[in-house]
């Protein structure tokens, strides 16, 4: 019997007539959730991978993660997955499909990798300009540098806002810890103008060290400039901020009327105009790390 002429005496149709017609009903006349499941016909329903995080668009797989960072491709980071090589905010994972998000701690074999292309961009920075990742700050260095690369790069440091001079820029952790490592660290050289000229037993006292409030306050060099007065200083510190810098001049009564950053250990703003940055080349970065 065909399905047009009906099912005829006590017959019960076929299931699979019954899916073809309720299939033809859905769609704009189609009203119960019934009728949406059997239209998929015989379309396979996808199985959904298990992880801690499904449904969150800023989240990625694990193994994309560590294939990103440029360790080893998706395949053997799942092999490294499933040995516990890997773990996430501290906690070893051994889950295939499990996603994380930028901002997690991932390391493998014990070292935190990362996920995005080291990025590193020298600034000159210019007045006015806040060192800070926070919004609502006003005008920030982060401005300055927003079209220089898509990877989440920040300030090592600080420079005040109305300080100017040399400030990198990277996600490169190792560098970072570097820059603040309290026993080596990157030396930077400043020069300083003060509101007078600094005497000679002061600059003296500066060079040889200090102590406040019981604390010894160094610094590597500290010299006056050749060709200039004496309220022109040039001064190297191994310190990530300028606070020192302030801290030092006031303790020995000097204010200070500016401060620029001139370098950053080998690094200079030559050919970097105020206000303008330039990506590091793979030789600065290479001579970088061997400071």
């Amino acid at each position: 019997m065909s399905r047009k002429q009906g099912t005829g005496g006590k017959k019960r149709p076929s299931g699979r007539g019954q899916r073809h017609n309720n299939a033809n009903t859905t769609g704009r006349g189609g009203n119960n959730s019934g009728d949406k499941s059997l239209a998929r016909g015989n379309s396979p329903m996808k199985k959904k991978a298990t992880t801690n995080t499904s449904g969150d668009s800023d989240s990625i797989r694990l193994n994309k993660y560590i294939a990103n960072s440029g360790i080893c491709s998706r395949r053997e980071a799942d092999e490294h997955i499933a040995i516990g090589l890997v773990t996430v905010n501290g906690k070893v994972v051994t889950e295939m499909g499990y996603k994380v998000k930028l901002e997690d701690d991932v390391r493998y074999d014990g070292r935190r990798i990362n996920p995005e292309k080291n990025a590193y961009v020298l600034l000159n920075k210019p007045k006015g300009f806040a060192t800070t990742t926070s919004e609502g700050k006003g005008r920030t260095v982060m401005d300055l540098v927003a079209n220089a690369t898509n990877a989440k790069i920040k300030p090592i440091g600080r420079l005040g806002r109305n300080s100017t001079g040399l400030l990198l820029f990277t996600n490169d952790d190792s560098v970072v810890k570097k820059f603040t490592n309290s026993k080596n660290g990157v030396p930077r050289l400043f020069q300083v103008e003060l509101d007078k000229n600094l005497k000679y037993e002061d600059l003296k006292s500066i060079q040889d060290g200090f102590k406040i409030d019981g604390k010894l306050i160094a610094v590597e060099e500290i010299s006056y400039i050749k060709g200039e007065s004496k309220n022109l200083i040039g001064l190297k510190i191994k310190n990530t901020g300028n606070t020192i810098i302030r801290t030092i001049f006031d303790h020995f009564n000097y204010d200070m009327i500016k401060i620029d950053c001139v370098a950053i250990g080998h690094l200079t703003k030559k050919d970097i105009p105020r206000g303008h940055w330039k990506h590091l080349t793979e030789q600065e970065v290479n001579t970088l790390r061997m400071l």
